[in-house]
Protein backbone atom coordinates (compact mmCIF):
# COMPACT_ATOMS: atom_id res chain seq x y z
CA UNK A 1 0.00 0.00 0.00
CA UNK A 2 0.99 3.17 -0.85
CA UNK A 3 2.70 5.75 2.23
CA UNK A 4 0.95 9.15 1.73
CA UNK A 5 3.41 11.62 1.75
CA UNK A 6 3.45 15.74 1.79
CA UNK A 7 2.81 15.67 -2.11
CA UNK A 8 0.06 13.20 -1.86
CA UNK A 9 -3.76 14.65 -2.60
CA UNK A 10 -6.39 15.54 -0.22
CA UNK A 11 -10.06 17.06 -1.47
CA UNK A 12 -12.70 18.71 0.32
CA UNK A 13 -16.23 18.84 -1.41
CA UNK A 14 -18.68 21.48 0.52
CA UNK A 15 -22.28 20.90 -0.56
CA UNK A 16 -24.69 23.93 0.01
CA UNK A 17 -28.35 23.93 -1.37
CA UNK A 18 -27.19 25.71 -4.80
CA UNK A 19 -23.65 24.89 -4.96
CA UNK A 20 -20.47 22.36 -4.37
CA UNK A 21 -17.65 23.96 -3.24
CA UNK A 22 -14.40 21.73 -4.81
CA UNK A 23 -11.26 22.28 -3.26
CA UNK A 24 -7.88 20.10 -3.17
CA UNK A 25 -5.04 20.79 -1.93
CA UNK A 26 -1.38 18.75 -1.35
CA UNK A 27 -1.04 17.28 2.36
CA UNK A 28 1.67 19.94 2.91
CA UNK A 29 -1.17 22.85 1.93
CA UNK A 30 -0.13 23.44 -1.16
CA UNK A 31 -3.41 24.49 -3.43
CA UNK A 32 -4.17 22.33 -6.66
CA UNK A 33 -7.73 23.45 -7.55
CA UNK A 34 -10.87 25.57 -6.57
CA UNK A 35 -13.80 24.76 -8.11
CA UNK A 36 -17.67 25.69 -7.98
CA UNK A 37 -20.10 23.38 -9.49
CA UNK A 38 -24.16 23.58 -9.17
CA UNK A 39 -25.57 21.27 -6.60
CA UNK A 40 -28.79 20.33 -8.65
CA UNK A 41 -29.12 16.57 -7.45
CA UNK A 42 -27.93 16.90 -4.03
CA UNK A 43 -29.35 13.89 -1.69
CA UNK A 44 -28.00 12.51 1.28
CA UNK A 45 -30.27 9.19 1.21
CA UNK A 46 -30.14 6.66 -0.13
CA UNK A 47 -26.14 6.61 0.65
CA UNK A 48 -25.51 4.51 -2.89
CA UNK A 49 -26.49 8.11 -4.58
CA UNK A 50 -24.94 10.39 -2.34
CA UNK A 51 -21.54 8.33 -2.80
CA UNK A 52 -22.22 8.08 -6.81
CA UNK A 53 -23.14 12.33 -6.94
CA UNK A 54 -20.31 13.54 -4.40
CA UNK A 55 -17.78 11.28 -6.33
CA UNK A 56 -18.59 12.42 -10.12
CA UNK A 57 -18.25 16.14 -9.28
CA UNK A 58 -14.78 15.18 -7.76
CA UNK A 59 -14.21 13.60 -10.85
CA UNK A 60 -15.68 16.77 -12.99
CA UNK A 61 -13.06 18.86 -12.07
CA UNK A 62 -9.99 16.46 -10.99
CA UNK A 63 -7.70 15.53 -14.05
CA UNK A 64 -7.73 11.76 -14.56
CA UNK A 65 -4.18 11.94 -13.85
CA UNK A 66 -4.91 12.76 -10.29
CA UNK A 67 -5.97 10.79 -7.52
CA UNK A 68 -6.95 11.72 -3.83
CA UNK A 69 -6.18 9.82 -0.71
CA UNK A 70 -8.46 11.20 1.05
CA UNK A 71 -11.64 13.12 0.95
CA UNK A 72 -13.47 15.64 3.41
CA UNK A 73 -17.49 16.14 2.90
CA UNK A 74 -19.39 18.61 4.97
CA UNK A 75 -23.23 18.47 3.27
CA UNK A 76 -26.50 19.58 3.71
CA UNK A 77 -28.66 16.60 4.90
CA UNK A 78 -26.03 14.71 6.66
CA UNK A 79 -27.16 15.65 10.00
CA UNK A 80 -26.27 12.02 12.20
CA UNK A 81 -23.49 10.28 12.60
CA UNK A 82 -25.26 7.53 11.32
CA UNK A 83 -25.98 8.70 8.07
CA UNK A 84 -22.56 10.32 7.23
CA UNK A 85 -21.30 7.24 8.03
CA UNK A 86 -23.16 5.62 5.43
CA UNK A 87 -21.86 7.47 3.01
CA UNK A 88 -18.68 7.01 4.07
CA UNK A 89 -19.03 3.29 3.92
CA UNK A 90 -20.50 4.23 -0.03
CA UNK A 91 -17.79 5.87 -1.05
CA UNK A 92 -14.87 3.53 0.38
CA UNK A 93 -16.79 0.78 -2.03
CA UNK A 94 -16.10 3.40 -4.78
CA UNK A 95 -11.98 3.47 -3.75
CA UNK A 96 -12.61 7.12 -1.53
CA UNK A 97 -11.65 7.26 2.08
CA UNK A 98 -13.40 9.89 3.09
CA UNK A 99 -15.06 11.68 6.50
CA UNK A 100 -18.63 13.14 6.08
CA UNK A 101 -19.94 15.43 8.06
CA UNK A 102 -22.68 18.17 8.39
CA UNK A 103 -22.00 21.30 6.22
CA UNK A 104 -22.05 23.57 8.98
CA UNK A 105 -19.86 21.06 11.05
CA UNK A 106 -16.99 22.52 8.42
CA UNK A 107 -15.83 25.15 10.47
CA UNK A 108 -14.47 24.63 13.33
CA UNK A 109 -11.56 22.52 11.67
CA UNK A 110 -11.46 25.31 8.70
CA UNK A 111 -10.07 27.40 12.08
CA UNK A 112 -7.56 25.02 12.40
CA UNK A 113 -9.31 23.44 15.29
CA UNK A 114 -10.06 20.43 16.67
CA UNK A 115 -12.99 21.46 19.35
CA UNK A 116 -15.64 24.39 19.01
CA UNK A 117 -18.91 25.40 18.23
CA UNK A 118 -19.50 26.36 14.54
CA UNK A 119 -22.24 28.66 13.93
CA UNK A 120 -23.71 29.71 10.44
CA UNK A 121 -25.57 32.66 9.53
CA UNK A 122 -26.29 32.90 5.56
CA UNK A 123 -29.31 32.21 4.48
CA UNK A 124 -30.68 30.56 7.19
CA UNK A 125 -28.92 29.62 10.61
CA UNK A 126 -27.69 26.75 12.88
CA UNK A 127 -25.35 25.68 15.13
CA UNK A 128 -23.32 22.89 15.62
CA UNK A 129 -20.95 20.90 17.69
CA UNK A 130 -19.05 18.02 18.81
CA UNK A 131 -19.66 15.89 22.83
CA UNK A 132 -16.88 15.08 24.57
CA UNK A 133 -17.65 11.40 23.36
CA UNK A 134 -17.12 12.64 19.55
CA UNK A 135 -20.69 12.84 18.99
CA UNK A 136 -21.99 15.67 16.87
CA UNK A 137 -24.95 17.71 17.38
CA UNK A 138 -27.23 20.32 16.08
CA UNK A 139 -29.28 23.32 16.99
CA UNK A 140 -31.59 25.51 14.69
CA UNK A 141 -31.74 25.06 10.94
CA UNK A 142 -35.22 24.21 10.84
CA UNK A 143 -36.02 26.46 8.01
CA UNK A 144 -36.79 30.57 7.70
CA UNK A 145 -40.78 29.58 8.29
CA UNK A 146 -39.78 28.19 11.43
CA UNK A 147 -36.86 30.08 12.86
CA UNK A 148 -33.00 30.80 11.32
CA UNK A 149 -33.93 34.15 12.69
CA UNK A 150 -30.26 35.00 12.57
CA UNK A 151 -30.26 34.53 8.87
CA UNK A 152 -30.74 36.60 6.04
CA UNK A 153 -33.94 35.30 5.48
CA UNK A 154 -35.19 34.82 8.86
CA UNK A 155 -34.04 38.71 9.44
CA UNK A 156 -36.21 40.36 6.80
CA UNK A 157 -39.59 38.07 8.48
CA UNK A 158 -38.43 39.64 11.87
CA UNK A 159 -37.62 43.01 10.21
CA UNK A 160 -40.69 43.07 8.72
CA UNK A 161 -43.04 41.93 11.77
CA UNK A 162 -41.69 44.66 13.78
CA UNK A 163 -42.50 47.57 11.10
CA UNK A 164 -45.80 46.03 10.78
CA UNK A 165 -46.18 45.75 14.51
CA UNK A 166 -45.39 49.70 14.60
CA UNK A 167 -47.58 51.02 12.37
CA UNK A 168 -50.43 48.84 14.29
CA UNK A 169 -49.41 51.02 17.14
CA UNK A 170 -49.38 54.57 15.42
CA UNK A 171 -45.92 55.48 15.00
CA UNK A 172 -44.42 56.64 12.25
CA UNK A 173 -42.19 54.86 9.55
CA UNK A 174 -38.59 55.00 11.03
CA UNK A 175 -35.61 53.97 9.14
CA UNK A 176 -36.05 50.55 9.39
CA UNK A 177 -39.60 51.13 7.79
CA UNK A 178 -38.67 53.23 5.10
CA UNK A 179 -35.87 50.62 4.39
CA UNK A 180 -38.24 47.96 3.98
CA UNK A 181 -40.56 49.92 1.50
CA UNK A 182 -37.84 50.93 -0.75
CA UNK A 183 -36.33 46.96 -0.55
CA UNK A 184 -39.45 45.97 -1.55
CA UNK A 185 -40.70 48.81 -3.83
CA UNK A 186 -44.26 49.95 -2.34
CA UNK A 187 -45.36 53.09 -0.53
CA UNK A 188 -46.81 51.90 2.98
CA UNK A 189 -47.22 48.89 5.66
CA UNK A 190 -50.26 47.56 3.57
CA UNK A 191 -48.39 46.86 0.76
CA UNK A 192 -45.55 45.68 2.27
CA UNK A 193 -47.10 43.17 3.91
CA UNK A 194 -48.92 42.04 0.72
CA UNK A 195 -45.38 42.01 -1.23
CA UNK A 196 -43.67 40.15 2.00
CA UNK A 197 -46.82 37.13 1.67
CA UNK A 198 -47.66 37.05 -1.87
CA UNK A 199 -43.73 36.15 -2.53
CA UNK A 200 -42.69 34.39 0.44
CA UNK A 201 -39.48 32.52 -1.34
CA UNK A 202 -36.17 32.85 0.28
CA UNK A 203 -34.66 34.32 -2.90
CA UNK A 204 -36.96 37.16 -2.72
CA UNK A 205 -36.61 38.05 0.75
CA UNK A 206 -32.74 37.27 1.80
CA UNK A 207 -31.58 39.83 -0.74
CA UNK A 208 -33.23 42.91 1.65
CA UNK A 209 -31.00 41.55 4.80
CA UNK A 210 -28.66 44.38 3.62
CA UNK A 211 -31.66 46.84 4.05
CA UNK A 212 -31.74 45.89 7.98
CA UNK A 213 -28.47 46.56 8.94
CA UNK A 214 -28.19 50.02 6.59
CA UNK A 215 -31.14 51.09 9.15
CA UNK A 216 -29.80 50.25 12.00
CA UNK A 217 -26.64 52.14 10.48
CA UNK A 218 -28.94 54.97 10.15
CA UNK A 219 -29.69 55.19 13.72
CA UNK A 220 -33.29 52.85 13.34
CA UNK A 221 -33.61 51.24 16.75
CA UNK A 222 -36.20 49.09 15.46
CA UNK A 223 -33.51 47.60 13.54
CA UNK A 224 -30.72 47.75 15.85
CA UNK A 225 -33.01 45.28 17.74
CA UNK A 226 -33.64 42.99 15.19
CA UNK A 227 -30.09 42.26 14.71
CA UNK A 228 -30.03 42.31 18.65
CA UNK A 229 -32.35 39.37 18.69
CA UNK A 230 -30.68 37.83 15.89
CA UNK A 231 -27.27 37.98 17.75
CA UNK A 232 -29.66 36.18 21.29
CA UNK A 233 -30.71 33.37 18.73
CA UNK A 234 -27.13 32.27 17.91
CA UNK A 235 -26.35 32.80 21.69
CA UNK A 236 -29.41 30.44 22.31
CA UNK A 237 -28.53 27.52 19.81
CA UNK A 238 -24.76 27.48 21.37
CA UNK A 239 -26.06 27.38 25.09
CA UNK A 240 -28.27 24.60 24.32
CA UNK A 241 -25.67 22.67 22.59
CA UNK A 242 -23.50 23.29 25.46
CA UNK A 243 -26.22 21.90 27.83
CA UNK A 244 -26.21 19.00 25.90
CA UNK A 245 -22.90 18.40 26.28
CA UNK A 246 -21.02 19.64 23.19
CA UNK A 247 -17.45 21.08 24.17
CA UNK A 248 -15.27 24.28 23.13
CA UNK A 249 -13.66 27.53 23.98
CA UNK A 250 -14.32 29.07 20.75
CA UNK A 251 -17.24 29.67 18.50
CA UNK A 252 -16.49 29.87 14.63
CA UNK A 253 -18.70 31.77 12.62
CA UNK A 254 -19.58 31.47 8.73
CA UNK A 255 -22.33 32.09 6.51
CA UNK A 256 -22.97 35.53 4.21
CA UNK A 257 -24.85 37.91 7.05
CA UNK A 258 -21.98 37.04 9.88
CA UNK A 259 -18.94 37.76 8.08
CA UNK A 260 -20.47 40.51 5.69
CA UNK A 261 -21.86 42.66 8.60
CA UNK A 262 -19.97 43.40 11.52
CA UNK A 263 -22.79 44.76 13.54
CA UNK A 264 -24.01 40.90 13.89
CA UNK A 265 -20.57 39.85 14.95
CA UNK A 266 -20.05 42.17 17.51
CA UNK A 267 -23.44 41.66 19.00
CA UNK A 268 -22.42 37.91 19.20
CA UNK A 269 -18.86 38.53 20.10
CA UNK A 270 -20.08 40.82 23.20
CA UNK A 271 -22.73 38.25 24.05
CA UNK A 272 -20.59 35.15 23.73
CA UNK A 273 -18.00 37.07 26.06
CA UNK A 274 -20.71 37.54 29.36
CA UNK A 275 -21.95 34.14 29.59
CA UNK A 276 -21.16 32.42 32.76
CA UNK A 277 -18.26 30.35 30.67
CA UNK A 278 -17.62 32.64 28.19
CA UNK A 279 -16.66 31.80 24.66
CA UNK A 280 -13.87 33.52 22.07
CA UNK A 281 -15.94 34.27 18.69
CA UNK A 282 -13.78 33.37 15.50
CA UNK A 283 -15.46 34.77 12.09
CA UNK A 284 -14.31 32.07 9.73
CA UNK A 285 -11.70 34.26 6.82
CA UNK A 286 -11.37 31.46 4.83
CA UNK A 287 -14.41 29.38 2.44
CA UNK A 288 -15.95 26.06 4.78
CA UNK A 289 -14.92 23.98 2.23
CA UNK A 290 -11.28 24.73 4.06
CA UNK A 291 -13.06 22.50 6.98
CA UNK A 292 -13.56 19.45 4.41
CA UNK A 293 -9.82 19.50 3.30
CA UNK A 294 -8.82 19.32 6.74
CA UNK A 295 -11.09 16.70 7.58
CA UNK A 296 -9.34 14.87 4.69
CA UNK A 297 -6.01 16.04 5.86
CA UNK A 298 -6.55 14.66 8.83
CA UNK A 299 -7.34 10.94 7.65
CA UNK A 300 -4.11 11.09 6.16
CA UNK A 301 -2.35 11.86 8.58
CA UNK A 302 -3.65 9.62 10.92
CA UNK A 303 -2.49 5.39 10.55
CA UNK A 304 -5.87 3.53 9.57
CA UNK A 305 -6.42 1.12 12.58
Amino acid sequence: MRRPGPDSLVAGLDVGGTKVAVRVETVSGTRVLDERLPADGWEAEPAEHAAGWLADRLARVLPAALRCDAVGVGAQGCNTRAIGGSVERALAQRGLRARVVNDAALLVPAAGLETGFGVVAGTGAIAVGTTSHGDPCSAGGWGWVLGDDAGATGLVREATRTVLAAADAGLPLDPLGRALLAAFAVDDAEHLARAVNDDPRVERWAPHARAVFAAADAGSMLAVGVVDHAADHLVGLVASLAARGCVGSAVVAGGSVVRGQPRLATALATRLAALDEPRTLVVLDDEPVAGAVELARRLVLTPRP
